[in-house]
């Protein structure tokens, strides 16, 4: 259903949550030759460190993930992407419209017809921030039109650990052939990627995408809610 469009503009709060949460439907999207960009709103790092810390080393490794998510990016086929290395673990604090301007600012510009982002159903406080302010940018109103179809998809670690109001999808993408570029994907981020059985592991994507494949009669599928289309 959404390959039907021709762009599309996937917005996250940190480097590797474009991977976990939709990545094999952006190597599925960028093989079709469509038009997709990613767009990080925080940098992802600075908050496991406790202030005050040492902000050379904080931002050497900041860059060193950055480097991480074009390389990712580059195994999903996507050419198009922008960091705007804002705080992580701060997303809540900040007034909304902020991180909402960001992203209208980024629609006027990519003209976008699907929107791609976090459930509101996750544990990370960033991803619920993420999930509002696209909901906010996104309203049916003249300004923002362009946008037919607004979708989360779900993040290993976070939506899983979400134990009530859970993440309930409606959309099956089938990824049986894009599900090994995933996984190349997610190596690329040696910081981040886990050992079984943490769920951020390559045996935890497999193990989704296997179950969101039960669930739709498919080998592998990454699954998403729908949250509005506009036909």
């Amino acid at each position: 259903m959404i390959e039907n469009y021709k762009k599309y503009l996937v917005v996250v709060a940190h480097p590797d949550d474009e991977t976990l949460g939709c990545g094999g439907t952006l190597k599925k999207l960028t093989k079709l030759k469509k038009n997709v960009k990613v767009i990080f709103i925080a940098e992802g790092t600075s908050c496991r460190f406790k202030k005050p810390f040492d902000k050379e080393k904080v931002q050497e490794l900041i860059l060193k993930r950055k480097k991480m998510a074009i390389s990712a990016l580059k195994e999903l086929g996507v050419k198009r992407y922008h960091f705007y290395d804002l705080e992580c673990g701060k997303l809540k604090s900040l007034p909304p419209i902020m991180i909402a301007k960001i992203i209208e600012k980024e629609i006027k510009l990519f003209q976008p017809e699907i929107l791609i982002t976090h459930s509101n159903y996750d544990v990370n406080t960033d991803h619920k921030s993420i999930y509002q302010a696209c909901l906010q940018s996104s309203r049916p109103t003249k300004k923002g039109k362009v946008i037919k179809g607004l979708l989360s998809f779900e993040i290993l670690s976070s939506t899983e650990w979400k134990y009530n109001k859970v993440f309930e999808p409606n959309i099956f993408i089938n990824i049986e052939k894009e599900i090994n570029f995933k996984i190349k994907a997610l190596k690329k981020y040696t910081s981040e990627i886990c050992k079984f059985p943490h769920p951020r592991s390559v045996e935890g994507i497999k193990s989704l995408a296997k179950y969101r494949g039960m669930q739709s009669s498919l080998r592998f599928s990454e699954a998403f809610k729908l949250i509005r289309l506009f036909s």
